[in-house]
């Protein structure tokens, strides 16, 4: 799917239209500290099987995350994400 570089859209900060950088959020590393991430690594440590199921199949098309941030501001937000496949970045 073609999506734009930068798009002039609502900002929340600002309180009006601004432009806009469109870009994908990537995922950070989980924190070691997080009372799950604590939790699973109790479980899994020992002579024990995995704690969950494995998860069976990926879906063949993920959400996009996508983030706006204001050239005005600085400051992002996000949207509602929505399914694509492949986001192809074009020049406005």
């Amino acid at each position: 799917m073609k999506m734009p570089k930068e798009k002039r859209t609502y900002c929340p900060h600002c309180k009006r239209h601004t432009i806009h950088e469109v870009h994908t959020s990537k995922k950070r590393k989980a924190s070691e500290l997080k009372w799950g991430q604590r939790q699973f690594r109790r479980v899994t440590a020992g002579y024990r099987g995995y704690p969950r199921p494995l998860p069976g199949g990926n879906k063949p098309v993920k959400k996009l995350d996508l983030r706006y941030k204001c050239k005005e501001c600085g400051k992002s937000h996000i949207r509602k994400s929505f399914r694509v496949g492949k986001p192809e970045w074009v020049s406005n």
